[in-house]
């Protein structure tokens, strides 16, 4: 579905922040990309999303391609409108809607003739707090309710992809766990494609098909969600510390290394 082929991306005309990144995410799976912060995850995905340019970034080399078609040079109008949709960090949101609004405000793209009410109760059946706050302005939900109302914003939309960037962030660990419960059930109901930006890796893998691992603007590290979770070099990274109590770049352990020569 979606294929990001060794792109490069400059801010400015000057800064190179991704460095030949490559990715694939299948029609129906759920692919976590992590690292810690500055490692280029959320540029990434507004390289995707094209929401790229409204900060002064390009793609400057590679393509992206969605369902075959390259939508690198396309604006994030048209690229939201082929099914690819951002949740972006921090919850943001028209604080001063409501949530009933909020959600109508989303489903625009879905066109005239769309019957929003009926969807509506569709994202409150995944989000059945929603509904009893659909009257409140959300700028006074709390952050685990106002994640919930991003998500289904999101699916409101009508997405094939939804690209989640740091859902996690925030949130308590109970409310964090409910969050990864309902987007995995929306992935297994409604087969939608999801990208995961995501610091707390556990949660992450714990919903994922595959798992790439991002530091400095490259990919360093990507296989199976399966086999990433029991890989002790990721475990001891996202410890943060070896096992004499030094603090590691990915770049020291065995399995960067090895795949570096072949880079």
């Amino acid at each position: 579905m979606l294929t990001v082929s060794n792109i490069e991306v400059v801010y400015d005309k000057v800064i190179l922040v991704l460095k030949g990144v490559s990715l694939t995410v299948e029609d129906g799976k759920v692919v976590a990309l992590l690292g810690a912060n500055g490692a280029g995850k959320s540029t990434t995905l507004k390289a995707i999303s094209g929401l790229l340019r409204t900060e002064l970034g390009e793609v400057t080399h590679g393509t992206i391609m969605f369902n075959g078609e390259r939508i690198d040079k396309k604006s994030a109008q048209l690229i939201s409108k082929l099914g690819i949709i951002q949740a972006m960090e921090g919850r943001r949101l028209y604080t001063h809607l409501s949530v009933e609004e909020n959600l109508k405000a989303a489903a625009y793209i879905r066109g005239a003739g769309f019957d929003i009410k009926s969807q509506m109760q569709h994202i409150f059946e995944y989000f059945p707090q929603l509904r009893m706050l659909k009257n409140r302005i959300c700028g006074y939900l709390s952050g685990g309710e106002q994640q919930m109302l991003v998500i289904g914003r999101s699916l409101i939309s009508g997405p094939k992809m939804i690209l989640l960037d740091e859902p996690s962030l925030g949130l308590a660990p109970k409310l964090v766990q409910n969050i990864f419960a309902i987007l995995e059930m929306i992935n297994q109901r409604e087969k939608v494609s999801m990208l995961i930006v995501e610091q707390n890796a556990r949660v992450a893998l714990d919903i994922a098909d595959y798992g790439h691992i991002m530091e400095n603007g490259r990919i360093v590290l990507d296989g199976p969600a399966h086999e990433l979770r029991s890989n002790e070099d990721v475990r001891e990274f996202y410890l943060g510390l070896s096992q004499i109590g030094e603090r590691k770049s990915y770049r020291d352990v065995k399995h960067y290394k090895r795949r570096k020569r072949w880079l």
